[in-house]
């Protein structure tokens, strides 16, 4: 189907689930001119944005920067409840080092091609597919030996993050000659901190992550009181032990419903290994208002492990946001890996906050890496 079909506004769409949307912004999300509930539905977009026609014709910034991308937010909720078949879903499982010896990070055409991927003929096949790859390509490109983020081209890796790096790749990567990592080895872990959405992507996503290191034996470690979420009672978990759902021989996912602070604290992770572990923050709000104060523990334990750390933001004001924070408060005890920047596999898909319309963003669209300083032996 065209975008001019899949259009509906929210009100009257077919999907029962984007009407409810529809009221549900009308119920939380405010004017952005006039700080009233919002009722007037923007013509282009299809939702509901501002409290009347007379404040939507008067707000510039929305018409210049916000109403297009909103169209997209319309459009690509439609196309994942249009009924259409999903052949971009399909995706290979292993490489064929006869027909693929090298994966390129480049961006994500030039990733589906040498990963032979499905032709992505559409935005729409673009966008389903990059928002459920954004997540184990980030952390598959960020530590990869083919990865986009280096010291030449990108000029963002910095010398310590390429000495961490280069650790994590002899184990992740072993070359020739090198013993690599067996199944009776330690997993290589990759943590995620404050696990929301990502956690709940379909099992077989993350199993992308482990066909980038086939000699390596993952272990992916979700953590946070919204990692674990039962679809028939809809609610988060609270579990007092971790749950495991191995994938296969070399794949595994365990969830953590505590929080990174209070596992470290009690040494559930204990030891560290920079060789191995790696942690990844998906748009942790770390400098956000309604956070102060929380992220506190979370940094101090991050930085003592001495292994990776990459954070992602929605956009740029996000990651400044995240980096002032952490630059103020720990800018003296850590190495920044990569600077801030451009995160080359952030999801296409547009979205909307559905308490701020005016707010639309794509999911992991900026990256840094940081690592707690390592000082020299005396």
């Amino acid at each position: 189907p065209s975008e001019e079909q899949l259009f509906h506004p929210w009100d009257s769409s077919p999907s029962k689930e984007l009407r409810q949307k529809a009221k549900l912004i009308r119920q939380y999300a405010k004017c952005p001119v006039t700080g009233e509930p919002v009722d007037y539905v923007c013509p282009v977009a299809g939702i509901p944005t501002h409290a009347n026609e007379q404040a939507y014709l008067s707000d510039t910034y929305y018409h210049e920067h916000v109403k297009d991308k909103l169209r997209k937010v319309n459009v690509y909720e439609h196309d994942l409840r249009s009924g259409r078949e999903f052949p971009e879903f399909d995706f290979p499982e292993t490489i064929d080092p006869t027909l693929s010896p090298t994966i390129n990070f480049l961006n994500w055409d030039m990733f589906f091609y040498t990963r032979e991927f499905y032709s992505m003929d559409t935005e729409f096949q673009l966008a389903a597919t990059t928002k459920m790859l954004s997540y184990p390509i980030t952390i598959g490109a960020a530590i990869h030996e083919y990865s986009p983020y280096t010291i030449k081209h990108s000029g963002r890796l910095t010398y310590e993050g390429l000495k961490s790096l280069a650790a994590l790749r002899y184990a992740w990567l072993p070359r020739q000659g090198h013993r690599p990592l067996t199944r009776e080895s330690r997993p290589a872990r990759v943590f995620v901190i404050g696990a929301r959405g990502e956690s709940v992507l379909p099992v077989h996503i993350w199993r992308q992550l482990s066909v980038l290191f086939p000699h390596a034996n993952l272990q992916v470690v979700f953590i946070g009181p919204e990692c674990l979420y039962n679809h028939r009672e809809r609610r988060y978990m609270s579990l007092e032990q971790p749950e495991t759902i191995r994938i296969d021989e070399r794949l595994s996912l365990v969830y953590y419903t505590e929080t990174f602070d209070k596992l470290h604290q009690s040494g559930d992770f204990f030891p560290y290994d920079p060789y191995l572990d790696a942690f990844f923050m998906f748009q942790p709000g770390l400098g956000a208002k309604e956070t102060a104060g929380e992220w506190n523990a979370t940094i101090e334990g991050l930085l003592e492990s001495k292994c990776v750390v990459f954070s992602t933001a929605y956009h740029e004001q996000d990651m400044l946001q995240d980096w002032d924070w952490l630059q103020s408060n720990y800018g003296d005890k850590l190495d920044v890996l990569l600077t801030p920047g451009d995160n080359v596999f952030g999801s296409t898909r547009w979205e909307v906050n559905y308490v701020n319309t005016s707010e639309v963003y794509q999911v992991n669209q900026k990256i840094f890496g940081i690592r707690g300083k390592r000082y020299p032996a005396i």
